[in-house]
């Protein structure tokens, strides 16, 4: 026991430690150029089939790439106070380091089921399906073989609107039915990117998908997000044990989890809370309420540059995560070292370990039925605080 209590005051103290040594670094920095992409940096062919760089744009002067590899967004540039394109989103000039990276899952779509899954194994009408393990014994993000390392297929494509689309075959990772999924990028002439998703089976199964961008709103590379200011429009979260899976739904008030007041990420950091400490920062799912709000689930703000970003989805919950396990391996677009809190994430998604809590919403997709469902990150300018 003493040695667990070592361990988190050890990690309470580092966490307040990054927040002011990352801060006072952020403060002397300038907004950090963003890269331009070469396109024939994403052509290669992967499993026999053909990966490629695609660019979307509205009259805003927003400009989203996305590569079929994975489906993954690449870059998000959006205009910043002073009309400076700053890019939003962490990522790679290279389809190549993307392969290679210590993290796996830079703006891809993620499945067939996000975030864990105990012990890599569900059962359906009394049938266990065994998964594979790719994280301490559990099934993370749909196993080694996920969405994210997936070629593919492009559907169709305009200026402002890309469609692409995979066949998880039955027993990929150890799912059971062929999954026929499709994924919509559109950004709008209001500045929001949607996300729509929609996929049918041919057997019963789980599904659970999400987009895993790492945004940081002063630009990828900059130091920490500390000095974003978040506001979530939720009343509850998902606490976690000790292997990081959920254990119950709970109030966030009086919580580090409780941004119904906007607030500084850092200062949150701050708030002593054993939670933080088992996931070294926020990493948690964000229970959302049940009415049809049109409130965004979450508001996040730069000062540094006065960009804004509404989150909205049909989901249930998002897990909010704070880059916690980043470590500097991987060198971003512009140059930077991708360390811890260097990023944030909204990831829009069911309940983790669904399959194995049947008193968490279901997960369950019959054949016949069409899943769907829809994210958007709508960008904005704040002029002031």
């Amino acid at each position: 026991m003493s040695r667990l209590v070592n361990r988190r005051v050890l990690i309470t103290l580092c966490l307040c430690l990054g927040f002011t040594f990352s801060y006072a670094r952020e403060i002397k920095q300038d907004t950090i150029a963003p890269k331009k992409l070469d396109s024939r940096n994403f052509e290669s062919v992967t499993d026999r089939k053909k990966t490629a760089l695609y660019t979307l744009k509205n009259t805003s002067g927003i400009q989203v790439s996305i590569t079929n590899y994975g489906a993954r967004i690449v870059q998000i540039l959006v205009p910043d106070r002073h009309g400076n394109k700053v890019d939003v989103v962490l990522g790679f000039d290279d389809l190549r380091k993307y392969k290679d990276a210590n993290s796996a899952y830079y703006g891809a779509i993620v499945g067939r089921y996000a975030n864990r899954i105990a012990n890599g194994t569900f059962t359906l009408h009394g049938k266990k399906y065994e998964l594979d393990k790719n994280n301490s014994g559990l099934t993370l993000h749909g196993g080694s073989n996920g969405f994210n390392k997936q070629v593919w297929q492009l559907k169709a494509r305009t200026d402002s609107t890309i469609s692409l689309s995979y066949l998880s075959k039955d027993g990929e990772d150890g799912f059971p039915g062929n999954l026929k999924v499709e994924v919509t990028y559109k950004l709008t002439k209001r500045n929001e990117l949607k996300l729509a998703y929609k996929a049918v089976t041919d057997r019963e199964t789980v599904v659970n998908f999400t987009n895993h961008s790492f945004f940081n709103l002063n630009g990828e590379g900059s130091p920490t997000v500390f000095d974003h200011v978040l506001k979530i429009n939720a009343n509850k979260y998902l606490t976690l044990s000790e292997d990081k899976l959920p254990l119950d739904i709970e109030p966030i008030s009086g919580t580090p989890f409780d941004f119904r007041t906007a607030g500084l990420i850092g200062e949150h950091f701050k708030q002593k809370s054993p939670q933080l400490e088992i996931a070294h920062g926020f990493d948690h799912t964000i229970v959302l309420d049940k009415t049809k709000s049109k409130r965004p689930a979450a508001t996040i703000y730069s000062p540094k540059t006065g960009i804004q970003m509404d989150f909205f989805t049909s989901e249930p919950a998002f897990q909010f995560f704070t880059a916690n396990f980043f470590n500097g391996k991987d060198i971003g677009k512009s140059g930077h070292p991708y360390l811890a809190y260097t990023a944030f994430c909204l990831e829009a998604q069911h309940f983790p370990n669904s399959p194995n809590r049947p008193d968490f919403p279901s997960t369950v997709l019959l054949p016949g039925k069409i899943y769907k469902s829809s994210t958007v990150f709508k960008f904005s300018i704040k002029r002031s605080n």
